[in-house]
């Protein structure tokens, strides 16, 4: 009997939130979709974020995922940045949460590592591993889609491992595990 899962990937932003869907089928990787969700034009962060809700949903109602992966804000020169990185992950979390699809959060790094074997990799040899071992005819123009699919690329060789990073199966265990988070 043959076993399924689907795994959807996201890279978080205000400006680009990538996205990417992989089916696996007895221990074999397929690839399903990568597109991104474009923010430039929209002033309102409100508004941003609520996109971002919105077609989060929207991928989990079409594609019916298992599992999300989600990327890690990571903290770069700018706090404002990496804030407004984390509302954006944290509202794609919540669509998943709302829909009780287990999410599980990878560091770039990490990511990064389990693509190409080197945690330092460029968003170029990231796509370019994933395109050789996707079979991806071309690549996007941007690559913020691609890192969405490195992030279930990644969720699927982590597989299994006892330390794969933060997994949240709802609001309970998220709440469990981040105690500090309620006031």
């Amino acid at each position: 009997m043959a076993t399924e899962k689907i795994i959807l990937g996201i890279d978080p932003g205000t400006t680009v939130m990538g996205f990417g869907i992989i089916k696996v089928v007895n221990k074999q990787m397929h690839f399903v979709q990568m597109n991104e969700l474009l923010l430039r034009k929209y002033d309102d962060p409100y508004t941003k974020l609520k996109l971002i809700f919105e077609r989060t949903l929207e991928l989990i109602d079409t594609y019916h995922p298992d599992e999300i992966a989600i990327e890690a804000p990571f903290y770069g020169k700018n706090v404002q940045s990496m804030l407004k990185l984390g509302r954006a992950q944290g509202v794609a979390m919540a669509a998943g949460l709302s829909r009780e699809v287990p999410i599980t959060e990878y560091m770039p790094k990490k990511i990064k590592m389990a693509i190409t074997g080197n945690g330092s990799a460029s968003k170029e040899q990231v796509a370019k591993m994933l395109q050789s071992v996707l079979k991806l005819k071309s690549l996007p123009k941007n690559l913020d889609s691609t890192d969405g699919l490195a992030a279930a690329v990644c969720h699927f060789y982590n597989e299994g491992r006892v330390e794969v990073g933060k997994s949240y199966t709802g609001w309970e265990a998220f709440i469990k595990q981040n105690p500090d988070k309620i006031k």
